[in-house]
């Protein structure tokens, strides 16, 4: 039985090209649905377009319908109890102090009796293991907390649609794969039909019974994921690159058409080649550590806390990172990597330690020595660098304005106007100038995020989460920027959940836990030797290749000796 239904369905926002162009789509009753796309293809548009409260003003024509009716004629009760949503961003969705007051929220909203509350609240509690921080503060869970109490707080109204947007973006790859296994074990269990938008497909692929792809506001593809994943392959689309691990390393290598999807599947079928310990061995030859370079970042015995009374969040912190290094720092939500990157860029005080910037004491560093053409902050809210308008004048406001004047950055013998222009390029930003920051996707404002810090032209580069909400293809863009900046001499810290990009474009990387780096080591040594920190592509071969971390690693062996 079909839930929901969408024919010929398009839309446009103001005075814009159409964002959504004849949408054909059917969401079976209980079924689990993933959907995907580049970054602005116009998933987001899309999903809000399912939930009538939260759909963006602009031109529609077509039809969708819930339940065999106009989802536009659904009242507001019906709507907020049957229609679930869950935000990308975990703070943007909290809308009461305590844990027990968000679980209730919705069901009082809907005017439920103080029993039914009571009961409801305790059974989804229990159901998500919530009960140990019931009494919490909102402020005080982690980013995997907040998350799952947001999916808690919807699923307490027993909605028959539940629509998550990119929910993972912010989780570490632990948090994640647990938020996703409640997923699927609330529409195995309970029945509930999903519709998820994500960009990581390794995990969420394996869950779906149906996948849909949009590319520029068009349904390309649609069907079980093996069989997309498959036409993909076919039809040689740059898009194949974001399917999981399995797919694209059987992909590179056979010709077949029966594609593993999970990594269990990608150990099989590797398990049924031909590769004697002798090929291993020629295919597996480490390859040389550089030389390290003198010291860009030092961090000797830091602590911080943020009030005096309150708990250390960042506790004997010791950390060097060498010029000219791309040093990934990855670990748990709520473990102190953001914290530290404020302390790299003089936004927090250590209370007690020592941090140097190229051999300077940071806190003897004045702000026109700091913050102009020597450190750029990339934070994990890209929003909070935009004051302007349009995207183009957010760009010129980085460079103190569009007229002709020097500035520390640029002096005038270099055109402002061509330092724009190349950014824009390069960030992918050149059809956007004239929109509004805040009407961009998830991923088009990282990206301007990531332009407006890189037009400060910055000696140290630090990076909070900056591929959240990125496709696989600006991924891999921003890796040759990253590498370019390497070239040129930049150093580079980088904070991230996303152990696949790290793992591409580190050298050295850290493992943060509890307020420290416990552990860090060339970044094909880490990957190599964790569980859970670590590629799908590593728990695929690792049994036949151990220092083969990413998919391009694999890829490689298996073409050497097949």
């Amino acid at each position: 039985m079909s839930l929901l239904s969408i024919k010929n369905f398009n839309f446009s926002y103001p005075a814009s090209a159409p964002s959504l162009t004849d949408i054909n789509l059917e969401v079976a009753s209980g079924s689990f649905n993933v959907l995907f796309g580049k970054s602005g293809s116009g998933k987001t548009t899309l999903l809000r377009q399912l939930k009538p409260s939260l759909t963006p003003h602009g031109t529609t024509s077509g039809a969708i319908e819930f339940l065999d009716s106009p989802i536009q004629e659904l009242e507001k009760k019906a709507e907020a109890s049957q229609i679930g949503y869950v935000l990308q961003n975990p703070d943007n969705q909290l809308v009461t102090d305590k844990v027990w007051h968000e679980l209730a929220f919705g069901l009082e909203s809907l005017g439920c009796d103080q029993a039914t509350i009571r009961l409801q609240v305790a059974e989804m509690a229990s159901y998500f293991g919530i009960q140990n921080w019931f009494e919490k503060k909102v402020t005080e869970l982690s980013g995997g907390q907040k998350q799952l109490l947001n999916l808690a707080s919807i699923m307490a109204m027993h909605p028959e649609l539940l629509i998550l947007d990119e929910p993972t973006s912010q989780l570490d790859p632990i948090a994640a794969a647990n938020f996703l296994a409640t997923l699927a074990k609330l529409n195995r269990e309970i029945g509930t039909t999903i519709l998820l938008s994500e960009h990581r497909l390794q995990e969420a692929l394996p869950l779906a019974d149906q996948v849909f792809l949009l590319d520029a506001g068009k349904l390309v593809a649609a069907g079980m994921p093996k069989v997309v994943g498959a036409q993909l392959k076919a039809q040689k689309s740059e898009l194949f690159s974001a399917m999981p691990a399995a797919m694209q390393i059987y992909g590179a290598i056979s010709s077949g058409s029966e594609f593993p999807l999970t990594v269990r599947e990608g150990r099989n079928w590797l398990a049924g080649l031909d590769i004697t310990p002798q090929k291993k061995l020629a295919a597996s030859a480490p390859a040389a550590l550089p030389k390290k370079a003198p010291a860009m970042i030092e961090a000797k015995d830091v602590w911080f806390r943020y009030e005096r009374n309150s708990p250390d969040v960042i506790k004997d912190l010791n950390l060097t990172v060498a010029t000219g290094e791309i040093f990934g720092l990855v670990g748990g939500n709520g473990t102190g990597k953001s914290t530290t990157l404020a302390l790299m860029s003089c936004l927090l005080q250590p209370y007690r330690g020592q941090i140097k910037l190229a051999g300077q004491k940071i806190n003897r560093l004045t702000d026109q020595a700091l913050y102009h053409q020597f450190l750029g902050l990339l934070p994990q809210d890209p929003q909070s660098l935009f004051v302007k308008q349009t995207v183009l004048a957010e760009l010129y406001e980085v460079i103190d304005g569009k007229k002709e004047k020097p500035s520390a950055a640029y002096p005038l013998k270099m055109k402002k106007e061509t330092a724009v222009a190349g950014i824009a390029e390069l960030t992918h930003l050149t059809e956007l100038l004239d929109r509004h920051p805040y009407d961009l996707s998830g991923g088009e404002q990282q990206r301007l995020g990531l332009a407006k810090v890189l037009l400060l032209r910055p000696k140290i580069l630090l990076l909070d989460e900056p591929t959240k909400g990125l496709d696989e293809f600006f991924k891999a863009e921003l890796a040759t920027i990253l590498m370019e900046l390497k070239q040129q001499g930049v150093t580079i810290l980088l904070v991230s959940h996303d152990v696949e990009f790290v793992a591409e474009v580190a050298d050295t990387c850290g493992l943060f836990f509890n307020g420290s780096v416990v552990t860090q080591k060339p970044a094909k040594e880490f990957f190599a030797g964790n569980n859970f920190y670590t590629t799908a592509a590593n728990r695929i071969a690792r049994r036949y290749f151990p220092q083969a971390v990413t998919t391009k690693d694999v890829i490689k062996c298996l073409k050497t000796i097949f």
